[in-house]
């Protein structure tokens, strides 16, 4: 063979050792994506315990309407979970480009189509960025540790800011180094604009990530003004030039929408949500979550995030930090070498280069090597010092920890240190080093004692040990967190069952508060859409301010969702929930004569009849055998509330007790040993130009031992847990009743009855 076909041969090897790992890279990243869609599909169907995933796909939809708020006549009845109110206004508390990446899925209706977009570029620009700090087969291996990685699969399913963020700022650092190697003003334009999105996006996140590369960037400038060329000069400030002047140009854009949002430039829409909810230590407050922030209980909160960081949230759990910790150390090892060698040969210049691992980068004008390997990766770990440092200052992450070091409490038991997602690329490519160094290690120790044959079998018998190994140590990682989401996922499936599958035709449909005044939260899947359009529209179940939420939505039938059970935050709770949704209307006229029958409970004799309302109270006992049940008639006008009757026993119909936004009728009975069975109707009312308005039907609870027991004794018809002769119904007859037309719909739902137009509507 002659020396051109040796040397073509040669480079023809070279072409394809390069091709095939970065082929198989850019396959695994596809791959990545398709794993965070089949997880956000199927795991993640009525979204995550992370209620803050509501927020943003809002925010999408309101972007893709061309708006930036809502604005309501009743912000009280529509304020969603972390939306600011101010005045008529509703926005978010958080930036809008995480939204916007996440509005490309919502586009075209498959809005988790935006997840899997986001991973597959976080694992492509990876694999690029540990091709560039090592070889291309470190960048495939990396794209492995990045997708066995708890944190990111489990954090990229949903529709949280992280992995959008990561992208740009792994965008930034890509483009930052071809800017250097390139020597390309265009690849430094797009570095800036990247790091000016994530800074957009994430402040704080973009600014520290950013700080190891600022560092870079103002060592290389004093190194070439101190004994650089002019060319060289130039040509470093203009490309850092290129790189600040769109960073710029985005901060000055956060600080424009922060203006148009919040009045004012440097104050931040989460401010406004809650001033004290900032960097740095003190007094941190948001909501009725009150700390005093100190450095002691940051260093602690952090070393916590940190352990489970390391030992439960990253690729294969504590063996791939291991190997991470490899990776690193025999980068600090190759670079004490190469400075020690260069100080015995007292050639300086040769510190540039790192032959070890394929170092020939492009050079600049006057010779000089132009962000060789070494430094890339020295600025990864830059970045894991910078994530894990700046991260202390940030009280964020002692509320992940539900309790100081209980893994299993708090959103890290769900997903992890999201606030640390940045560490996982820098960590997954010194993974993927170690263990290729580990591996070379061996078979280089092999090939030197062994045969050709004797080095196959010892790499056979090195991945058949490490494999079970490996996967145990996923299995365990990946376990807990899985339990947990498929549990939440359990129990909203039960949760939202009455609205599966059903043709809404304009519902208003008012919803339970179990976590306080906020839509959207705990039921985040239940959100408006701009403009208040669609088929339904979710308002809060406030009682009294319903019926004036009605009358802004004349067109609209109402509902009310409800549940029986008590909800609890922890999804692996075993409490049952019971949910009930229930066709609503506006009963107006002069007079509603309503007849409440209930079940007596076995071996009760005694009942009390009470009607309450914000005028007073007025109060009967019946007694004696009540044959099964016990029907009470009462009466409701302009002029008040009273009891009629109860049983075959009647009562003087003189005693009357006002009305305002809202009255309960309470009947009550004793049972031997004194327990009490309470039955609670409670009806939205208000007067009208001389007429009485209800909402009807009633709420209606079943009590045991108190008289208000809230949702825990909320009446569904199907629930089979209430005593032996518990049962509740009602009609309702009105005199000179007028058509109100937000409720003259007698379309009902499909499995649900239609309301009657004029009386005898049972609950």
């Amino acid at each position: 063979m002659s020396p051109l076909d040796s040397l073509h041969e040669g480079r023809l090897r070279g072409i394809a050792d390069r091709t095939t790992p970065a082929a198989l890279a850019a396959l695994l990243s596809v791959l990545a994506g398709v794993l965070v869609f089949l997880v956000a599909t199927d795991l993640f169907p009525y979204h995550s315990a992370n209620h803050d995933e509501a927020v943003y796909l809002q925010q999408a939809h309101l972007l893709l309407d061309g708006r930036l708020w809502f604005t309501t006549d009743h912000p009280a009845a529509f304020r969603p979970w972390f939306f600011v109110h101010d005045g008529a206004r509703l926005y978010p508390k958080y930036s809008p480009v995480p939204a916007a990446v996440f509005a490309l899925g919502v586009a075209v209706d498959v809005p988790r189509l935006a997840l899997a977009l986001v991973a597959v570029a976080n694992a492509g620009l990876l694999a690029w960025l540990a091709s560039a700090a090592f070889d291309a087969r470190t960048g495939a291996l990396a794209v492995v540790f990045l997708a066995a990685s708890p944190l990111f699969v489990f954090t990229s399913s949903v529709f949280l800011p992280y992995a959008p963020t990561a992208m740009f700022d792994l965008g930034f650092v890509v483009c930052y180094i071809r800017a250097h190697r390139r020597q390309s003003l265009r690849y430094a334009a797009l570095a800036g604009t990247a790091i000016g999105i994530a800074f957009f996006a994430r402040p704080y996140t973009a600014v520290v990530f950013a700080t190891p590369f600022i560092c870079h960037a103002l060592w290389s400038l004093a190194r070439a003004l101190r004994g650089g060329s002019n060319t060289h000069v130039r040509a470093a400030i203009a490309r850092y030039a290129a790189v600040a002047l769109p960073g710029l140009a985005f901060v000055a854009l956060t600080l424009a929408y922060n203006h148009v949002v919040t009045g004012a430039a440097l104050r931040f829409p989460y401010a406004a949500f809650a001033p004290l909810d900032g960097l740095g230590f003190g007094r941190r407050r948001i909501l009725g979550r009150v700390v005093d922030y100190t450095p002691t209980l940051a260093l602690r909160a952090n070393a916590h995030v940190l352990y489970e960081f390391a030992t439960r949230w990253t690729a294969f759990g504590p063996l791939g930090t291991a190997l991470a910790g490899i990776g690193i150390a025999a980068t600090v090892g190759r670079t004490a070498v190469g400075w020690l060698r260069d100080r015995v040969r007292g050639d300086a210049s040769a510190g540039h280069s790192d032959r070890s691992i394929a170092d020939d980068r492009p050079a600049l004008p006057d010779g000089r090597a132009t962000l060789p390997d070494r430094h890339v990766r020295w600025l990864l770990v830059g970045v894991l010092v910078a994530v894990a440092v700046g991260n202390v200052a940030f009280w964020g992450n002692l509320n992940v920890l539900g309790t100081l070091s209980d893994p299993t409490d708090g959103l890290i038991a769900g997903f992890g240190p999201y606030y640390h997602f940045d560490a996982l690329a820098p960590l997954s490519v010194f993974g993927a080093a170690g263990a290729l160094w580990l591996f070379r290690g061996v078979a280089s120790i092999a090939r030197t004692r062994l045969s050709a044959r004797g080095v196959r079998a010892v790499v056979l018998a090195l991945l058949l040990v490490a494999a079970p190994v490996l996967a145990v140590a996923e299995q365990n990682a990946v376990g807990p967190p899985l339990d947990e989401h498929r549990a939440y996922t359990e129990r909203y499936e039960r949760a939202y069952d009455p609205f599966e599958n059903r043709a809404f035709d304009r519902a208003l449909v008012f919803v339970p508060t179990p976590y306080g005044d906020w839509l959207a939260h705990p039921f985040q899947s239940l959100y408006n859409q701009p403009g208040f359009a669609g088929d339904r529209v979710y308002a809060l179940d406030r009682g009294g301010g319903n019926l004036a939420v009605l009358g802004s939505f004349a067109n609209r039938t109402p509902y009310r969702y409800t549940y029986r059970g008590e909800w609890q935050p922890d999804a692996m709770a075993t409490g049952r929930i019971v949910p009930h949704l229930q066709r609503l209307q506006v009963r107006s006229g002069t007079s509603h004569r309503i007849t409440t029958t209930v079940g007596v409970p076995n071996g009760s004799d005694t009942a009390s009849v009470r009607l309450v309302a914000d005028g007073g109270a007025v109060q009967r006992t019946v007694g004696g055998q009540f044959n099964g049940t016990l029907a009470v008639e009462w009466q409701v006008t302009p002029d008040g509330t009273r009891i009629l009757g109860a049983g075959s026993r009647g009562f003087d119909g003189t005693t009357t007790v006002s009305i305002g936004d809202e009255l309960a009728l309470v009947v009550t009975f004793v049972q031997p040993g004194g327990a009490t069975v309470t039955y609670r109707y409670e009806i939205v009312t208000s007067v009208d130009d001389g007429r009485a308005r209800l909402l009807w039907p009633p709420e209606t609870e079943v009590c045991r031992l108190t008289t208000d027991c809230g949702h825990e004794g909320t009446y569904v018809p199907s629930a089979d847990d209430y005593l032996p002769g518990v049962s509740a119904n009602a009609t309702i007859e009105t005199s000179n009743r007028t058509a109100d037309r937000t409720t003259d719909r007698s379309v009902g739902l499909p499995g649900l009855s239609p309301f009657v137009p004029d009386s005898d509507q049972r609950t």
